[in-house]
């Protein structure tokens, strides 16, 4: 009995065998994972560059010359002899105040004048004769001395007509009223028929010289100190910044085709503010900027000769809020250093300290890397290299 039980189990077992061999007929095999290496990471290799620092500051425009137009004398305006909104020249007549008063007085002044000259005559004759009389003894000297008095007060008197004269000719002359600068006018705030008075605090017009215009922008005390102290350091070198070159962005975003130059700063600070104003002066030939448009100012700061710039991707901070990359070292190990930058260039870092020529800096696949693991560095941007896929062969069963 016990031989007929075995030989059942035999039995069992042989089928058992024989169905998982013709179940695995037909079936692929599938081949395993190739064996892992380390990760890739994309990396960029510091290399020092010239490289040219600007600040954009925002600012408004100013004309070059401004005058206000106001009269001198004051009267009834006759006509205004231009036409608004136009170019004017030094010179030109603006507006005509109505002269008769004043050329009635320049008349009379001159008629004062002429009697003046006319008592100096007798006076100077009489000094004359006296004066050889008294030598003589045929005069007193009191009568000399009268006579002389009395030819020093006509001849003062000639003096004061001559100047009477001269006011009543300027006078009459300031009833044209003449531009005093060349440049573009605005419009009158008079008419015809107006009456005008001498030094009014309102302006008749305004003529603004727009062949070159002024860029005021202020810039904080404390961008300045930063400034002073790159410089000192020796990370940015300047060749003075009263030369310093200036680039205009316009209120539509455009760029001015023409640059300008820094001319100069406050040396005062406002309090209100904490800033100091700049002020650059572009030239003007085809009108573009016009008085109190908002633009943007690029002001060159300097040049850096030997900047090290790393893209902002690949700088982190810690938890005291310092500076950190991660770097592929010696034995392509991952390293952690603490760095010092200076300000931002565009999308860059500008690293102060902490970085030399030929580091590798991570920038890609920093979520891999961790201090002290083995990765394999790749430069950033070039596409990841992967294991070719092993083609499955089907398994043939053998019948």
């Amino acid at each position: 009995m016990q031989a007929t039980y075995r030989v059942k189990v035999i039995t069992v077992a042989g089928l058992l065998m024989t169905g998982i061999l013709m179940s695995g007929c037909g079936k692929k095999t599938t081949a395993g994972p190739p064996p892992s290496g380390p990760p890739e990471v994309g990396v960029v290799e510091v290399k020092p560059q010239r490289v040219t620092l600007t600040t954009e500051l925002s600012g408004r425009t100013s004309p070059h010359l401004i005058a206000e137009v106001r009269p001198q004398v004051g009267g009834i305006i006759q006509k205004r002899l231009f036409t608004e909104g136009s170019d004017v020249k030094a010179g030109q007549v603006l507006y005509q105040i109505d002269p008769a008063s004043y050329r009635a007085a320049f008349a009379s002044a001159k008629a004062t004048q002429a009697r003046a000259e006319a008592n100096l005559i007798p006076a100077r004759l009489k000094a004359e004769r006296f004066r050889d009389l008294v030598k003589i003894n045929a005069v007193s000297q009191q009568d000399y001395d009268d006579a002389y008095a009395s030819l020093k007060q006509a001849e003062a008197d000639v003096a004061a007509t001559k100047a009477a004269v001269e006011t009543a000719q300027i006078n009459l002359a300031y009833t044209r009223v003449t531009a005093p600068i060349s440049g573009r006018i605005g419009r009158s705030t008079v008419t015809d028929g107006a009456l005008v008075t001498a030094s009014q605090t309102a302006a008749l017009a305004t003529i603004q010289q727009l062949s070159s215009m002024y860029v005021d922008v202020t810039q904080s005390s404390a961008e300045l100190l930063r400034l002073k102290q790159n410089l000192a350091s020796g990370l940015v070198k300047n060749n003075g910044a009263s030369q310093a070159r200036v680039k205009l962005v316009l209120e539509d975003g455009s760029a001015y085709p023409l640059p300008g130059t820094l001319k100069f700063s406050e040396v005062t600070v406002d309090q209100s503010t904490g800033s100091i104003t700049l002020r650059a002066i572009f030239p003007n030939p085809k009108q573009t900027l016009l008085p109190g448009m908002f633009v943007r100012a690029i002001l060159e700061e300097g040049e850096s000769p030997q900047a090290i710039l790393i893209p902002q991707r690949g700088v982190t901070r810690d938890p005291a809020g310092n500076a950190m990359v991660l770097l592929v070292g010696d034995g392509e190990k991952v390293v952690s250093r603490t760095i010092k930058v200076a300000r931002t260039v565009d999308d860059n870092w500008l690293v102060s300290n902490g970085l030399a020529a030929g580091d590798r800096v991570i920038l890609d696949g920093v979520q891999k890397a961790r201090p002290g693991t083995t990765v394999k560095a790749v430069p950033f941007g070039s596409k990841p290299t992967t294991a070719p896929a092993t083609a499955a062969q089907p398994a043939t069963a053998k019948k």
